[in-house]
C-alpha cells in the first residue's frame, strides 16, 4: 500500500444492492472484499464492517441502479432517513423520528438537526439544504443517531455524507449520462451529466463534473376568471464541480475544489385544499374546484438558489500519525417569491377592505445572502495497531442577511403606511446574523482483544450569535429599527461504545452518545395582527435554548449463510432535552421557537439476502415512537402552547418506514441485465405539533368557534355557520419504483417508472395565517416514465 493517504481508499464494489456494516476482526478473504466498502464515518478510513454504530452506505453503482439523483430519491432506499420534500432546494431532513416540525422560510435563525456534508465540508442549512446532483459519487454514508462528538452542531439525530469520486492520478476517462422523463399529466424533463478525469503529469490529476437538468412541472394553477396555468412548478438545475489532487510527495496530498450550482423553479409542488381567493364555498364569487394536483395562485411563485463552495484539504503523513486540514468557504444567495395575496387579503377583509382590495397582488419576497467559513484541523493515528485515536479543533463563522418584503400596490389606501416602510409595503423586515462557534474534540478506539473493543469520545463547543433586526409596515408592531438580539452557549458532547465480537461475522454493540443543536433568537410578533390573548401566550420569548439528544442504543450486525445473508438490528432510546418546537403564534401571523422535553423510542432492522448471483432481496424498516414527555399549558386552561402536550407525536417524521428491494440479474446476449423493484412505505405523520390538537382541522365561520380553530374569512359570500373540515394528519403512502437496466463494459442503459402506482402523497401541511387564509399540502411527482443512457470512456 502506497501510504495511509494513497489511492487505496476508494470504495470497493458491493455484491448486494445495499451495504450494511458487519463486524470483522480478522483480514478479509478475497470473496469478502467484494462485499466491502471503505468509509470515513469516524474521520479515518475503515471498512464498513468495522464501524461500531448504525451506518448505511450506498455506492455510486447502487445509486445508478436505484435511479437516485438527489437526496429525496436517496431516502427512499434508507429506512430511518426521512425527507420532508418541500420542493427542489427546500428539503428538510430527519433521522429516527427526531424532529420538531417543518421549518418555515421566514425562520432564518433555526439550525439543522441532521448534518449534511459534501466529503468533509458542512453544507447544510436548516431549511435550504442544497439540492445537489448525486452524479459521480463514490458513495453516500448515512450515520444514524447523534454524531455530536466528531461532527458537532447540527448532527443531533444523525449525519448524511456525500463522498465524491476523487481525482485519479495515472488514469484518464469519464462518462456522459442522458435521461429523458415524462410525468403523468405533467411536463417532459431531462438530465445531461458528465464526468471527466485527467492526469496532470505523474503526481497530479483533475476531475470535473458538470450537469444540467430540466425539472418537469406537474402542478396546475387555477384562479377565478383566468385561464389555467399548467405545470407551474417546473424548474432548471445546472452546476458542477472541479477538483484537483496534487501529491508533491508520498507523505503530502493537496486537494482543492470548487463546487457551484444554480437552481431555479417557477412554483412549488402544493395542492390547495382551501384558499379564500378561490374555493367551492363562495356564493357571490366564481367557485373554483382545483384538480388533485392544482392550486390557487394569482402570481408566479418561484425560487432562485445560487450556491458556490470552495474547499481545500491538506493531508500530511508522519509515519503512523496523520495530520488533516479542511478549509471551507460557502457563498449562497437564495430568493423565494410566494404569492401571499390570500394572506394579505385576509387582513384586508378584517379591516373592512373592498372585494377588489382583498384581491390585490401581494408577493412576499424572501432574500437570503449567506457567507460561511469553517476550518477543521485534526491529527490521528494511521497505523494498524489495536489503539486508534484522533484529536482536533473546529472553527466556523457565518454572516447571513435575510429580508422579507411584501410589495402590495395600492395598500397605503387601505392602512396607513407604517413608519420606516416603503410605499405600499405592509410588511418590511431586514435581519443580519453574525454567528461563530469553536470546538475541540477527540475520539479513540481500543481493540482490547479479538472479541472486545471500546470507543470513547468527547467534544466541547462554544458558540455565540448576534442578530440585528429592522421590522416596519402596517402589519408589524411599532417599528423595530436596528434592534439587537444575542444568544450564546457552551457544552460537551460525549460518546462511549462497547463492541463485542463473538465471531468474525457477528458484532454486538452498546452505546451512549449525545448530539446537540444550537439555539437562537426569536423574531418579534406582528402585534397588530394578534387577536384574543395570543400576544400574552406567545410574547416574551426572545430566545430559545440548545437542543440536546442523549441516545442509548443496543445494536447487532451479523453475516450468515456463508456471507449470503446480512441481518442487522438496533433498539434505541433518545432523550431530547430542549426540543426546538416550531410553533405558529396563533393569529399573530408569526412563528416562534419553543423548547420542550421529548423522547424517541424505536428499533430498526435490515435484512439482505443473496441466495445466488441472480437474486438480491432486501427488507429494512425503522419504527420510532417519538413524543412529547411534558406538557406546557396556557395558564388557567387545559390547552397546550404550540401543541406541547404530553403524548403528542413529534411531527414531520412517521412512526414507521419500510423499504423492500427485489433485484434479478441475468445475462442478455453479450450484456448483463437487471430488473430492480423498490417499494417504500411511509406511515402517517403531522407537520407541526399543534396539528394534533382537537378541532385543528376545523375552520368555522361562526361567532363562537371551537378552541384551536381558525375563523373562516367572510369573503365571497361564504354562508354563515359554514364549517370546513380537513384532516391535518398526513396519511400513509407507498412509492414503488421499477427499473430495467442493461450493462456492458463501456455503456449502461435503463428504462424506469418512478411512482409506479401514481400515489399522491401529502408530504407537509402548508397554511397561511393559521388556517384562515389558505390550507394546502405539499405533494410528490406523479407517475414518471423515463429512459437513461450512460456512456463510459
Amino acid at each position: 500500500m502506497k501510504s495511509w493517504i494513497g489511492r487505496g481508499a476508494a470504495a470497493l464494489c458491493l455484491a448486494t444492492p445495499f451495504a450494511i456494516a458487519q463486524a470483522q476482526d480478522s483480514p478479509p478473504t478475497d470473496d469478502e472484499i467484494s462485499q466491502e466498502i471503505i468509509v470515513t464515518a469516524q474521520k479515518r478510513a475503515t471498512t464498513l464492517q468495522e464501524v461500531p454504530f448504525s451506518i448505511a452506505a450506498m455506492t455510486g453503482d447502487d445509486l445508478t441502479e436505484s435511479g437516485a439523483t438527489n437526496i429525496v430519491e436517496l431516502a427512499r432506499n434508507v429506512p430511518g432517513l426521512y425527507i420532508a420534500d418541500l420542493g427542489p432546494g427546500q428539503s428538510q431532513v430527519a433521522i429516527r423520528g427526531i424532529s420538531a416540525g417543518q421549518v418555515i422560510r421566514d425562520q432564518p435563525g433555526v439550525k439543522e438537526s441532521v448534518g449534511i456534508y459534501l466529503d468533509e465540508s458542512p453544507i447544510s442549512v436548516a431549511l435550504f439544504t442544497p439540492d445537489l446532483d448525486l452524479y459521480d459519487l463514490d458513495r453516500v454514508e448515512v450515520l444514524r443517531g447523534p454524531q455530536g462528538t466528531l461532527f458537532g452542531a447540527g448532527s443531533s439525530s444523525g449525519t448524511v455524507r456525500y463522498i465524491t469520486a476523487q481525482p485519479d492520478i495515472g488514469n484518464s476517462g469519464g462518462s456522459v449520462d442522458f435521461t429523458i422523463n415524462s410525468a403523468t399529466d405533467g411536463q417532459m424533463g431531462n438530465d445531461v451529466r458528465g464526468a471527466f478525469n485527467l492526469p496532470l503529469g505523474e503526481s497530479a490529476a483533475m476531475r470535473t463534473v458538470v450537469y444540467r437538468s430540466e425539472l418537469a412541472g406537474f402542478i396546475d394553477s387555477q384562479y377565478p376568471g383566468r385561464v389555467t396555468r399548467e405545470d407551474v412548478n417546473s424548474g432548471e438545475r445546472s452546476g458542477g464541480r472541479v477538483a484537483f489532487r496534487f501529491e508533491p510527495s508520498e507523505n503530502f496530498v493537496i486537494t482543492p475544489r470548487i463546487v457551484f450550482q444554480k437552481l431555479e423553479t417557477e412554483g412549488f409542488p402544493r395542492y390547495d385544499f382551501y384558499n379564500i381567493l378561490g374555493n367551492t364555498y363562495t356564493t357571490t364569487e366564481p367557485q373554483v374546484r382545483v384538480s388533485e394536483r392544482g392550486q390557487i395562485t394569482q402570481l408566479q411563485e418561484g425560487l432562485n438558489d445560487d450556491f458556490l463552495m470552495g474547499d481545500l484539504k491538506l493531508e500530511f503523513s508522519f509515519g503512523d500519525v496523520g495530520l488533516t486540514s479542511v478549509t471551507n468557504y460557502i457563498d449562497r444567495q437564495v430568493k423565494v417569491v410566494r404569492d401571499a395575496s390570500q394572506l394579505t387579503g385576509s387582513v384586508t377583509d378584517d379591516v373592512g377592505g373592498t372585494a377588489a382590495q382583498v384581491r390585490l397582488d401581494s408577493p412576499l419576497v424572501d432574500d437570503t445572502d449567506l457567507q460561511a467559513f469553517s476550518q477543521e484541523l485534526r491529527i490521528g493515528s494511521s497505523g494498524e495497531g489495536p489503539f486508534q485515536w484522533l484529536v482536533g479543533a473546529f472553527y466556523q463563522e457565518a454572516d447571513r442577511d435575510y429580508s422579507q418584503t411584501l410589495p402590495t400596490p395600492g395598500y397605503d389606501e387601505i392602512l396607513p403606511r407604517g413608519l420606516g416602510a416603503p410605499a405600499d409595503t405592509p410588511y418590511y423586515s431586514r435581519l443580519t446574523y453574525d454567528f461563530s462557534q469553536f470546538a475541540v474534540f477527540g475520539e479513540a478506539t481500543w481493540r482490547i482483544n479479538q472479541h472486545w473493543g471500546l470507543t470513547g469520545g468527547l467534544r466541547y463547543y462554544d458558540f455565540e450569535e448576534d442578530r440585528i433586526i429592522t421590522i416596519a409596515g402596517a402589519f408589524a408592531d411599532l417599528p423595530h429599527f436596528d434592534e439587537l438580539g444575542t444568544t450564546s452557549s457552551d457544552g460537551i458532547s460525549p460518546r462511549v461504545i462497547l463492541a463485542f465480537n463473538p465471531s468474525k461475522d457477528t458484532q454486538f454493540t452498546a452505546q451512549v452518545a449525545r448530539g446537540f443543536r444550537l439555539g437562537g433568537i426569536n423574531d418579534p410578533l406582528n402585534v397588530t395582527l394578534c387577536q384574543g390573548n395570543d400576544l400574552d401566550i406567545y410574547g416574551g420569548r426572545p430566545t430559545w435554548d440548545d437542543e440536546e439528544v442523549t441516545n442509548y442504543e443496543l445494536g447487532m450486525k451479523s453475516r450468515l449463510a456463508d456471507g449470503r445473508l446480512t441481518l442487522n438490528g438496533a433498539v434505541f432510546l433518545s432523550k431530547i432535552d430542549g426540543l426546538q418546537v416550531v410553533a405558529d403564534a396563533g393569529s399573530c401571523s408569526s412563528r416562534i421557537i419553543l423548547n420542550a422535553d421529548a423522547e424517541s423510542r424505536g428499533a430498526e432492522v435490515e435484512l439482505f439476502y443473496r441466495p445466488n448471483p441472480s437474486w438480491d432481496v432486501g427488507v429494512s424498516a425503522t419504527y420510532a415512537d417519538a413524543e412529547i414527555t411534558e406538557s406546557q399549558l396556557i395558564t388557567g386552561t387545559p390547552d397546550p402552547i404550540g401543541g406541547i402536550r404530553e403524548g403528542n407525536r413529534l411531527p414531520t417524521s412517521p412512526q414507521l418506514q419500510a423499504v423492500a428491494t427485489l433485484a434479478y440479474n441475468f445475462p442478455l446476449g453479450a450484456q448483463e441485465s437487471y430488473i430492480r423493484l423498490t417499494a417504500q412505505h411511509v406511515g402517517t405523520s403531522y407537520t407541526q405539533l399543534a396539528d394534533q390538537e382537537a378541532n385543528f382541522g376545523v375552520i368555522s365561520n361562526v361567532a363562537t368557534r371551537p378552541t384551536g380553530s381558525a375563523r373562516l374569512i367572510d369573503f365571497g359570500g361564504i354562508p354563515a355557520d359554514t364549517t370546513i373540515n380537513f384532516d391535518p394528519e398526513l396519511p400513509a403512502y407507498e412509492i414503488v419504483n421499477l427499473r430495467w437496466g442493461f450493462r456492458a463494459d463501456d455503456w449502461e442503459a435503463g428504462v424506469f417508472i418512478n411512482n409506479l402506482l401514481d400515489e399522491r402523497a401529502f408530504l407537509s401541511l402548508d397554511r397561511e395565517r393559521g388556517r384562515s387564509a389558505r390550507v394546502g399540502f405539499l405533494t410528490n411527482p406523479p407517475r414518471t416514465y423515463g429512459v437513461n443512457l450512460r456512456v463510459k470512456f
